[in-house]
């Protein structure tokens, strides 16, 4: 990993989910996506349950027109951070959304850019 990103600080982790939260809670699609890399990779039981396939979507237009329809199905959505926890390479964010009421669990891969490269969305319902 390039050491010019060093996501196991506790500071750069924080900031980087902070961000994400922030970014989401903006509704500005330029913005929800900007962290991530143009190949990013997204695994969720959401997507499985939407698209059908294995649940993966694959590159940002995939991703734009992902997070598109889900601005569109809760115009009012809103992501409240829990916790933030970091690995060597990862950042596992953990919030509660106001839609559902529920906990989701983000585990982000992040590329040497400091882009996320590959996410797991988990979820508690």
């Amino acid at each position: 990993m390039d050491q010019s990103v060093v996501p196991l600080q506790p500071a750069f982790a924080r900031q980087f989910a902070q961000d994400w939260i922030d970014a989401w809670n903006s509704h500005s699609l330029d913005r929800i996506l900007a962290p991530y890399d143009d190949d990013a990779v997204l695994s969720s039981p959401v997507a499985l349950q939407r698209f059908g396939g294995d649940g993966t979507l694959r590159g940002k237009p995939a991703l734009r027109d992902y997070f598109s329809r889900g601005l569109q199905a809760y115009p009012d959505l809103r992501f409240d951070l829990i916790e933030t926890l970091w690995g060597t390479e990862t950042i596992v964010v953990l919030y509660r959304n106001n839609h559902r009421g529920s906990k989701t669990a983000e585990v982000m891969l992040l590329n040497p850019a400091g882009k996320i490269a590959r996410v797991w969305a988990n979820y508690d319902q």
